[in-house]
């Protein structure tokens, strides 16, 4: 072992070492007396969202108002977008405009600067668009959220802008198109002038049919506000031309299925988002219904190398993939070649958007990975498809179904929306039709993830993910079978056997034979109260149970570490809390009742999770109400369960509980609700008005909680 010299050794009194430590010093105080007079700018932090991180886009570096006053265009159409629709809405209403001598373009409204919209004012007639969908619980989207906050807390003078809004929403929810409602209105208080009346698609029944109807009577208020005419018939365009693609273009700078950079399947590298998920090997994949017409998988979805975090309540969006047989099919019908590789090119050379989606591809992966192939074909669909017909009667009854008329109506929701015709189906009951595969690619919206509420809590499984989902199979009114395309993708990811056994614990030598999916987590505002001691009261039937099953693994795992789980009451008293309240601390480390509302069909085959539920009531860190609609002749469900405990219910909202309700928003949700306003009405004497009241405060305040689906 060396050691550095000393004196008494003989060695040098100054080493290279202390002079570099020495200068080091010396820079230091120069820089000190020299600038530690000058003024410092505080540093101005961006406000952390929630929203997934998206790469920079090319329409950034420069304002949406230079580049319409560039390209001479004077109608924008913003989007909020979720899942696709709204952008898709508002991809079609820029090229309606220019059937009525305009110019239209479509902006993201996180990519734009949005205070210029004070700006557009100058431009000769010109016309905003919104396009706005609602998400969860009555919040914009994710790339809205920026926007929602300009017109929130911005006093900008709109005089001037012309505007019409489009609304996207479900009426099973409560806050039903509150965020196209709300920019419709803001606009008009920050003195924007209404060229239209506001729009609103209900996607529970047909948002289809909503659009089209509003479309159809916009464009005419458009013409009649500005003094334009339709300059002629309906004629279908191209937004994307097809260009070649080089023989010997080399296979890496080919796309198999990657979200947004090529190759990033293959050479993974985090962190892992929207844009770049990451490909999770699943380690389980079992059921959880005993026998019975359906099933429902329990899936453990392995992150020990990802460096993802999730807190109990999130979602984990899935990517999916299209059913092969479906792409074959499709291949085999039009004649095409699903290896050859190709790409789209956007005829607008100045459109921020260059690709529908990842190119170059070949037709196999985008049928497989980029387009969605099984919900029912859009009106506007339908009326390109018919120009390559050359059977009359075909093409006329393709074009019926695009126009707002009670028949055309009335023929698109018998013969698409009801009997779920998709890309595939219109092929085969059309055999006149002939679209080239590349257009018909470029027509349909993009495959999107899916979303599923996490069932499990990190602090118990922080190197895993699990989810919960029933596999959807049903047969429609053509007789055709209708698989969900996540969940049978899925149902066919199973570990490998190993001696008789699957590999449930994923081990290194096994890992790499495990099948993978690409994920990725979304935040949720789905969360359990911040202090432990706090009562909760879950409702959760089906699939509805699955974000709880991570809520009561968590408060287990607090019991575990020691903490007081139970009905355990103290009543304490002192002089002043902030001075004199001792033990605060271990006292608000107790955890509070949890009571779970559990229902299902039947006790014996789909009683999901019965096992841990059972043992987590004997170790009593669970209080369990199960509802079996159809173990008896009359039928029970869990909003029956919660009428007779009115008594318990009310207590633990005067015990500041939360109540938190998973599952169906068209039924359950509703009716779950009404028993509430009746538990305030009868216990707490309320009226029904100063009951709706006392919800919304909840909701306000957090204590009231939901994630659902319609």
């Amino acid at each position: 072992m060396s050691s550095s010299p000393s004196p008494e050794a003989g060695g040098s009194l100054v080493s290279t070492t202390d002079l570099f430590i020495l200068s080091l010093a010396g820079g230091f105080a120069v820089y000190w007396f020299l600038f530690r007079g000058k003024k410092q700018e505080a540093p101005n932090f961006k406000k952390l969202t929630v929203a997934p991180v998206l790469e920079r886009s090319e329409s950034m570096d420069q304002s949406f108002i230079q580049k319409m006053r560039n390209t001479k265009r004077n109608v924008v159409v913003f989007y909020g977008s979720q899942t696709g629709t709204a952008e898709e809405f508002a991809t079609r209403l820029a090229k309606d405009a220019s059937r009525y001598g305009m110019k239209g373009m479509v902006a993201d409204p996180e990519e734009c600067e949005m205070d210029k919209l004070t700006e557009l004012k100058d431009i000769e007639n010109s016309l905003a668009i919104f396009c706005m969908a609602t998400y969860g619980e009555g919040d914009p989207t994710d790339n809205a959220q920026e926007f929602f906050e300009f017109l929130t807390n911005g006093e900008e003078d709109l005089n001037g802008l012309k505007f019409a809004v489009f609304g996207l929403g479900n009426k099973t929810y409560e806050h039903y198109n509150s965020m196209g409602i709300f920019v419709d209105k803001r606009l008009e208080e920050l003195g924007g002038e209404r060229v239209f009346e506001l729009g609103l698609g209900d996607d529970d029944a047909n948002i289809e049919e909503d659009f089209v109807t509003w479309r159809e009577k916009f464009w005419p208020a458009v013409c009649l506000h500005f003094g334009v005419e339709a300059t002629g018939e309906n004629v279908n365009t191209r937004q994307y031309a097809l260009t070649p693609v080089a023989e010997d273009l080399p296979k890496e700078k080919i796309f198999t299925g990657e979200v947004a950079r090529v190759g990033s399947f293959n050479r993974q590298k985090p962190p892992y988002d929207v844009k770049n998920p990451y490909l999770a090997p699943i380690k389980v994949n079992r059921e959880l219904h005993n026998g019975g017409d359906r099933s429902c998988m329990h899936i453990e979805l392995d992150i020990s190398e990802s460096k993802l975090r999730y807190e109990t309540g999130d979602h984990v969006a899935i990517y999916p993939i299209n059913n092969p047989d479906t792409v074959e099919k499709i291949g085999q019908r039009l004649g095409v070649d699903l290896d050859e590789v190709f790409s789209l090119t956007n005829v607008d050379e100045d459109a921020s958007k260059k690709h529908p989606f990842p190119c170059p591809c070949s037709y196999r992966t985008a049928l497989t990975h980029y387009v969605d192939l099984t919900n029912p074909l859009r009106t506007h669909v339908l009326g390109e498809l018919s120009e390559y017909t050359d059977k009359a009667e075909d093409k006329e009854f393709l074009q019926k179904m695009t126009h707002a008329t009670e028949e055309g109506k009335k023929l698109y929701q018998d013969w698409v929306f009801k009997a779920h015709r998709n890309i595939l189906a219109v092929l085969e009951d059309l055999p006149s039709l002939k679209p080239p595969l590349d257009h018909i690619v470029e027509l349909l919206p993009r495959l999107q993830p899916r979303f599923y509420s996490i069932s499990s809590s990190p602090k118990v499984h922080p190197k895993s993910i699990h989810v919960t989902a029933v596999l959807v199979d049903y047969i429609t009114s053509t007789n055709r079978q209708m698989k969900g395309v996540c969940t049978s993708w899925l149902a066919n990811k199973k570990p490998p056997a190993v001696n008789g056994t699957s590999d449930q614990d994923g081990g290194d030598g096994l890992k790499d034979l495990l099948p993978r999916v690409p994920i990725y987590v979304r935040k949720s505002q789905f969360r359990l109260p911040f202090r432990p001691s706090t009562p909760v009261v879950m409702i959760g039937p089906g699939t509805g149970v699955a974000p709880f099953r991570g809520f009561i693994q968590e408060r287990a795992y607090l019991k575990n570490e020691g903490r007081m789980v139970g009905e355990t009451t103290l009543y304490f008293g002192c002089r002043n809390k902030a001075v004199d309240f001792i033990y605060s601390d271990e006292l608000s480390r107790m955890v509070g009742e949890t009571t779970l509302y559990f229902g299902c069909r039947n006790k014996a085959v789909d009683f999901i999770y019965s096992d841990e539920l059972s043992e987590f009531e004997k170790s009593g860190v669970l209080t369990l109400h199960t509802a079996f609609s159809r173990d008896q002749e009359k039928k029970v469900y869990v909003q029956h369960l919660m009428d007779q405990n009115q008594e318990q219910i009310w207590n633990l909202l005067n015990d500041n509980g939360h109540i938190y309700i998973c599952g169906d928003a068209k039924n359950m949700a509703k009716e779950v609700h009404a028993v509430l306003v009746k538990i305030l009405t009868s216990k707490g004497n309320m009226s029904e008005v100063a009951a709706e009241d006392y919800i919304k405060r909840l909701q306000s305040k957090g204590r009231y909680s939901a994630d659902v689906w319609s």
